[in-house]
């Protein structure tokens, strides 16, 4: 197997490959980060390496969107492809005591741990929780810029503002909840389009304190990423403890906070509920705080416990049905 590591970045790709790995013998290249330039990165591969396609395995960090079309391009092409935590990455970095941190020397790193690990293959997400992934982002972005003008519009009303400008910020507002509006049956009418969306969807929502808002995020997640358990979910959502101390000193364990944000945001006041309506997790949020956590240790942890519900359901293609019950 040939090992190729590629550094992601905006507009170009370093791309590296372990010639002799026994030696440290590299070969690399700089690529653009566009259709060209991964048509360039395939002529160089085969030409350099002698293998085929098959025997070739590309390894990328995921670096926000950067990565999705070179990944999507080598799949489809024939490599064997891994997307990797950039975490996992980091941490094998430090233990290699790697000084210099360059974009060869990042795409070098990339390919040794690849060469050592031998991380496990990527594979594009079903077309139709893309889709619903893209629609959930746009409908973010409204949403955010929406808020923006609002903020506007309040200091506006506290200021002597012209008749323009105010007529300009209510038009904005009024164009922003219309698009808003469609966004959202836009992506209703997306899941009740394909059966196993809308089922699973359905299964979610059988979980008190997972609404239309959230069963969408976790859908388009739970769909378009392959778990192996709910631990995995989790610590993708940066939602396991983190624990810091040093000698007497003994802090406080916090939430990792690795991946998505956004996701993390919308549990938050679902998590907050399910505190109080949610047997299972009101249980669990009862039994931290007697053993001396605090109310945000005890909601970080009803956050955890709400997405391995939420992927109990979707894996096991049933219905909620509580373990305890609250009493009175």
């Amino acid at each position: 197997m040939q090992y190729i590591g590629v550094d992601v970045s905006k507009e170009k790709l370093d791309c590296l490959w372990l010639r002799d790995p026994a030696i440290g013998k590299v070969k690399s290249k700089k690529i653009r980060n566009n259709l060209k330039g991964f048509q360039e990165l395939e002529a160089w591969m085969l030409k350099n390496t002698q293998a085929s396609k098959a025997e070739i395995h590309i390894t990328m960090e995921a670096t926000s969107v950067y990565h999705e079309n070179l990944a999507e391009y080598l799949y489809d092409s024939g490599f064997k492809v891994s997307v990797v935590n950039p975490s996992r990455i980091k941490s094998y970095a430090d233990s290699s005591k790697v000084i210099h941190k360059t974009d060869k020397s990042d795409s070098k790193t990339i390919a040794c741990f690849a060469e050592h690990y031998k991380p496990d293959l990527w594979q594009p997400a079903p077309e139709e929780a893309r889709l619903l992934k893209a629609l959930l982002a746009r409908l973010e972005a409204i949403e955010s810029d929406l808020q923006r003008e609002t903020n506007r519009l309040e200091k506006a009303e506290s200021t002597v503002t012209p008749v323009r400008v105010m007529n300009s910020l209510h038009e904005m507002i009024t164009r922003l909840k219309d698009e808003k509006k469609r966004l959202k049956q836009d992506i209703d009418n997306h899941i009740g389009r394909y059966p196993q969306l809308k089922e699973n969807r359905r299964l979610l929502e059988t979980i008190p304190c997972v609404g239309p808002v959230l069963s969408s995020y976790m859908l388009a997640l739970l769909m378009g990423k392959v778990f192996e358990n709910a631990g995995q979910v989790a610590a993708y959502l940066g939602l396991i403890p983190r624990i810091r101390e040093s000698g007497k000193w003994k802090g406080q364990s916090r939430l990792s906070k690795r991946g998505p944000g956004i996701i993390r945001k919308k549990l938050y006041l679902p998590a907050v509920n399910a505190c109080k309506k949610n047997p299972d997790i009101a249980e669990h949020a009862r039994r931290l705080m007697a053993n001396g956590k605090c109310k945000m240790q005890a909601i970080g942890a009803a956050m955890r416990k709400l997405v391995q519900i939420c992927f109990g359901v979707v894996k096991h293609q049933s219905e909620y049905r509580p373990q305890v019950k609250i009493t009175a």
